[in-house]
């Protein structure tokens, strides 16, 4: 067997593959030959493990279902999933924070299942850091239209993909330009989403995000949640376009993921932004700590 899918062993690490329960955190998974590795061909969602207990667990696996009918991947049944996710996380340590990750593939390349595991580790320290401190974010141009990706009804959009090449390629580019993150933008100008988080913003009392619906990028459900909750703020919310220069004059910017939740943006294109005072609230909000 391959040593390609190995999970790096930790004090709190864990790996479950389907039908064969808990396995060593360093054990492989996968073979050689598999799809997801050949071709990245396969899904996978992130869940934040607060409490022992994964936070929006049935959006995320709703938002898999919706991915695998689009790439015409058959997934095991959703009791199936839900106990995989079950096994994991079992008697994780209720005050650690942990960052749930359910990886479907296609399988072998001569034909098979699919391959199916979680992995659960500790969210890291850096993600607890841009919670508290705010992140740097420079944009970056995706090249393509804002409605480009919807335009073409052969290519599945909005799905979180292992296929992470274009995302990798963009974080690499945010460490040689000395930012945290990137936000990419369309070629008519519009910002669209991180590589790994949706963009949210402030102005005039309404909370912002980009529509997913019209520009293919991934349908955030920490953004989803938060816009859905909003009026206990007193805040609207809304689905908008919205341009580089807009987001600069807004009140407050964040980006909005899974694992981090909510982190403000303090630098965009290497102008800095005034700590907006709604980012305790929305924090709160989302119950994610901060320290």
């Amino acid at each position: 067997m391959s040593s390609v899918g190995k999970v790096a062993a930790g004090p709190t690490a864990r790996l479950a593959v389907l039908e064969q329960g808990l396995v060593p955190a360093g054990e492989a998974v996968l073979r050689g030959d598999d799809l997801g590795v050949l071709r990245g061909d396969g899904l996978f969602e992130t869940m934040h493990l607060r409490q022992g207990r994964p936070w929006l667990r049935d959006e995320h696996l709703a938002r898999l279902a919706a991915a695998a009918a689009a790439v015409e991947l058959t997934l095991p049944p959703t009791a199936a999933l839900v106990e995989l996710l079950d096994t994991v996380r079992a008697g994780w340590p209720a005050q650690v924070e942990g960052a749930l990750r359910l990886v479907c593939t296609r399988g072998p390349e001569a034909g098979g299942p699919p391959t199916v595991y979680a992995t659960l580790t500790e969210v890291q320290a850096s993600s607890r850091a841009a919670r508290r401190d705010g992140i740097s974010v420079a944009t970056l141009p995706l090249g393509v239209p804002a409605d480009a990706r919807t335009g073409l009804d052969w290519l599945p959009a909005g799905i979180k993909s292992t296929s992470y090449a274009v995302n990798s390629a963009a974080r690499r580019w945010a460490r040689r330009a000395g930012v945290d993150d990137v936000l990419w933008t369309s070629s008519d100008g519009y910002a669209l989403e991180g590589p790994t988080a949706n963009v949210v913003w402030l102005t005039g009392g309404t909370l912002c995000t980009v529509p997913a619906a019209t520009t293919g990028i991934l349908p955030g459900t920490t953004a989803a949640w938060l816009l859905g909750h909003t009026g206990e703020l007193g805040l609207r919310a809304a689905e908008r376009m919205v341009t580089p220069a807009e987001l600069h004059a807004a009140d407050g910017v964040w980006f909005s993921s899974s694992v981090r939740g909510i982190t403000e943006v303090r630098t965009l294109d290497g102008v800095r932004r005034d700590p907006c005072p709604r980012t305790p609230d929305l924090q709160a909000l989302l119950g994610f700590p901060v320290s």
